[in-house]
């Protein structure tokens, strides 16, 4: 009998806290090809990959008795061509009209009855271009999970080996009384599992605190300290200028050469992530001074991965901290060195640890108690480890591949993945936060190009 998967609770609240549409977790790639895939190829290489990735014929179901826990079970009526579409734009279309019909479909929730995920093939684009759209709850991805599923998606040669295909494993048909006994199950596992990692510690620890006491007593203290930041509520945000909130949103794009934002944050003593962070706030920074505001720190909420190695593709592996960063610098090494510093201090907190404890103490409360700890984030930036090399999509050369993350209750989400040597980079702002998304863009593009100005 195989086993059960259950969503984490970090996973949970993203499940729970979308009573309130402003804080949907759809994540969307929009994947810029030479021209279109031949349907009947692509809808072949889609149904393979539903084998290799079990969560793209799941479903989410809650457990009868058991409010706060949700399972993944196989939908026994999966049908790919809900899931798999193909549409076409007017013809001549551009790039802005795929992302302005892209934006809308992000909009939109998904039915809970069915596996969370849709493909749109979209034709019509200028020059006898195509995208794959990519449309998933967070729950079923995070973002390196996203480039795990792409592995199976795309090709990284033209021509690759004829794969033989994979034979679709049964249905496990699911009664209440299974599902109990399953959850059951789950949760003395669960219950044993983390007895034998707190008796794997708890005597290293003890004799820690007998020999240490005062060292002991003040990391107890920290870690305490450390919790209190997590969950702090924010309701306002920092901003004075990006403070209205809509379910409505604009998605715009922007690419900076890999080498250049590299180089740039090596040469600020950072790494590519400070070097993103220097970009988006100094965007930030121009944004609010091209509306007569100077703002000198905005809060940010960037996922932290905590995905193994030996994780499967797909699944959400990240945990979301919120933190302050300095906006207003001299100069760009001094801005690069300031993400670095806040970042590193960041990964060393002691919450990180306790994630899940946390989560699973959330979802016993209101669910505005969540909401209101989101809704004070001024953005969200997501650095997503992408693919060096080239791709293609059954015989179809891959342009660009741009990634959207949810605003989440923020103004704006800022996320990069890299592609090909290049950082292509997805802005989805709010509408009512940043009502002029062009001019936003311009900021962040000047934003990046006095970063990479430093690069040797």
């Amino acid at each position: 009998m195989p086993e059960q998967m259950y969503l984490s609770q970090n996973d949970t609240i993203m499940w729970m806290v979308e009573a309130d549409p402003l804080l949907r977790s759809t994540i969307m790639g929009v994947v810029l090809l030479r021209s279109a895939p031949d349907w009947d190829r692509l809808f072949a290489r889609v149904d393979e990959v539903t084998h290799h990735v079990p969560a793209l014929r799941e479903k989410v179901v809650s457990v009868p008795l058991h409010p706060t826990t949700l399972q993944w079970v196989r939908d026994a009526d999966f049908d790919l061509r809900y899931h798999l579409r193909h549409i076409r734009l007017p013809d001549g279309s551009g790039e802005q009209d795929l992302l302005d019909w892209a934006r809308t479909a992000a909009m939109g929730g998904f039915d809970s009855a069915r596996p969370l995920w849709e493909f749109t093939l979209v034709e019509g684009l200028d020059g006898d271009r195509a995208a794959l759209v990519m449309k998933a709850h967070h729950v079923v991805t995070d973002g390196i999970g996203a480039v795990q599923l792409a592995a199976h998606l795309f090709d990284f040669e033209l021509e690759p080996p004829v794969q033989e295909p994979t034979m679709p494993s049964p249905v496990r048909h699911l009664g209440s009384v299974d599902m109990l006994r399953d959850v059951v199950a789950h949760d003395v596992a669960g219950a044993v599992d983390f007895a034998r990692h707190q008796l794997s510690s708890v005597v290293p620890n003890l004799l820690h605190a007998v020999r240490h006491p005062q060292d002991a007593a003040g990391e107890a203290v920290e870690t305490v300290r450390s919790i209190g930041r997590f969950l702090a509520p924010a309701t306002t945000p920092k901003s004075t200028v990006m403070v209205g909130r809509t379910k409505s949103t604009n998605f715009r794009t922007l690419d900076v050469p890999m080498k250049a934002l590299h180089r740039a944050s090596k040469a600020g003593d950072g790494r590519l992530n400070d070097g993103f962070l220097a970009g988006i706030t100094a965007g930030l920074h121009r944004y609010h001074g091209h509306h007569g505001n100077e703002v000198d720190e905005l809060r940010v909420a960037m996922p932290i991965s905590q995905r193994a190695g030996d994780d499967p593709a797909g699944g959400n592996h990240v945990t979301v901290l919120r933190f302050t960063l300095p906006v207003a610098q001299h100069t760009v090494k001094e801005r690069i060195a300031a993400m670095h510093g806040v970042v590193e201090r960041i990964r060393d907190e002691r919450s990180l640890e306790h994630t899940e404890t946390i989560a699973g103490f959330l979802n016993l409360m209101p669910k505005g108690v969540i909401g209101a700890m989101l809704r004070g984030v001024d953005f969200l930036a997501s650095n997503v480890p992408g693919v060096p090399a080239p791709m293609w999509l059954v015989g179809q050369e891959v342009e660009r591949f741009y990634p959207f993350g949810p605003t989440a209750g923020s103004a704006v989400n800022v996320t990069l993945m890299s592609y090909n040597g290049t950082c292509c980079i997805g802005v989805n702002s709010d509408a009512a936060a940043i009502p002029d998304p062009d001019v936003l863009v311009e900021c962040l593009r000047a934003g990046f190009k006095e970063v990479c100005s430093i690069a040797p």
